[in-house]
């Protein structure tokens, strides 16, 4: 029972760091990467349609990114979707295929940028202590209920504090990772 509660909790915590990972991905650093313009949503036939379903996106340089659409009707499309998102990019059509070249970032966006990431970081971190919490609760209501003794839950909240710490310290080294790529010229 026990160890139901940390496969749960420790699912919850890889979720946590997945989705920091995910919006991290998304910021724009000055870098060409394909993952800028993954979460982007094209409406195609009615329906909205995750860009790397209708398109080949790559990076040939450091500051270009390249939309080969398979079908050549998206192209306005997906030009209109990269205008209306948040990015602040502007695409290029040439009629076969989209280049998104990628401008160098100010030293005020930077820094924009980089409050954004411990923002974002911190709200990770507040996931994974939420999951310790509901651990905590659950093993607590284990010894209430007779289920487990005082002595198996409190070695079980030692084994749940450094599982909590492992995955803190997993989170801050995310956010000192795309600190340094955010603030590398």
């Amino acid at each position: 029972m026990v160890n139901e509660v940390f496969s749960g909790s420790e699912a919850k915590m890889r979720r946590a760091i997945d989705a920091v990972r995910k919006e991290l991905a998304g910021l724009r650093t000055g870098r060409a990467n394909p993952s800028l313009v993954d979460h982007l949503r094209i409406d195609y036939y009615g329906t909205p349609t995750p860009l790397s379903q209708l398109a080949g996106i790559s990076a040939p340089e450091a500051r270009l990114l390249v939309i080969h659409p398979w079908d050549r009707q998206t192209l306005p499309l997906i030009e209109k979707a990269i205008l209306k998102s948040d990015l602040g990019l502007h695409p290029i059509n040439d009629g076969n295929a989209i280049r998104l070249p990628i401008p160098l970032l100010t030293e005020e966006r930077r820094r924009e940028l980089t409050r954004l990431v411990r923002k974002r970081i911190e709200e990770g971190r507040v996931s994974i202590r939420n999951a310790r919490r509901d651990a905590l609760d659950s093993l607590r209501e284990m010894e209430k209920n007779k289920e487990i003794s005082e002595d198996e839950r409190k070695r079980a909240v030692e084994r749940l504090q450094k599982l909590t710490d492992a995955f803190i310290l997993e989170m801050e080294q995310t956010g000192r990772d795309k600190e340094a790529e955010l603030l590398e010229v």
